[in-house]
């Protein structure tokens, strides 16, 4: 694991306590999967970086997905998800991985949609290139990145923040994140939050691995 990675990672364990308490993360993740529109329950989704489950819980409500895989390489987190499991996912088809974004343990082609909340920023580019290869064609992406205009984050969060993925300023910039790292269908928009505090708007963006 590298700094950056061990860096984050214990910063997440520390904030696992409190993290579901930033309603903020509810919605996006919320908001991510409600805007897919698969033609029939996937076979496989995988919530990349899925810290407390948000996202990974959605995918059975809102998709019915038939399994889902949520990855996070921190341990705090992963067991914050594993205690809401027992409520959110009774049918036990969500499997918890401790790993890292990339490389993803999966085959090739065998994901139906790929998920990632609030974290592009943080795994950068090559997380990309690894929901390509990890998606069937066709497959279905969605994924939330900060808006320049309101990512202030700490000295300390900053040092996370991967130098090679420019947080976007406008929708455009954001829908190019996914537009040059091969994706087709690509569209994106403004999610505002509604019980935030502080403004922290985050652009959705939405894409399909080409057919």
């Amino acid at each position: 694991m590298s700094d950056i990675a061990t860096t984050s990672a214990s910063a997440f364990d520390a904030a696992a306590d409190t993290y579901d308490e930033d309603l903020h993360h509810v919605e996006i993740a919320e908001e991510l999967v409600r805007g897919l529109q698969p033609t029939s329950p996937p076979a496989l989704v995988v919530d990349v970086a899925t810290g407390t489950g948000f996202a990974a819980f959605a995918a059975l409500r809102l998709l019915a997905a038939q399994r889902v895989v949520g990855v996070d390489i921190s341990r705090g987190m992963l067991d914050r998800a594993r205690a809401k499991a027992p409520h959110e996912d009774p049918h036990g088809r969500i499997e918890w991985r401790h790993a890292p974004a990339v490389p993803l343990d999966l085959a090739t082609g065998s994901v139906d949609v790929v998920l990632c909340a609030s974290a592009l920023h943080l795994l950068g580019l090559d997380a990309l290139r690894e929901w390509l290869r990890v998606l069937r064609p066709g497959g279905q992406v969605a994924f939330s990145v900060p808006m320049a205009e309101d990512f202030h984050p700490s000295p300390e969060f900053r040092r996370m923040v991967e130098s090679h993925l420019s947080v976007p300023s406008d929708a455009d910039a954001a829908a190019r994140i996914a537009l040059d790292a091969g994706f087709a269908g690509v569209s994106a928009g403004i999610l505002a939050p509604t019980s935030a505090e502080r403004r922290r708007r985050v652009f959705i963006v939405r894409a399909q691995a080409p057919l």
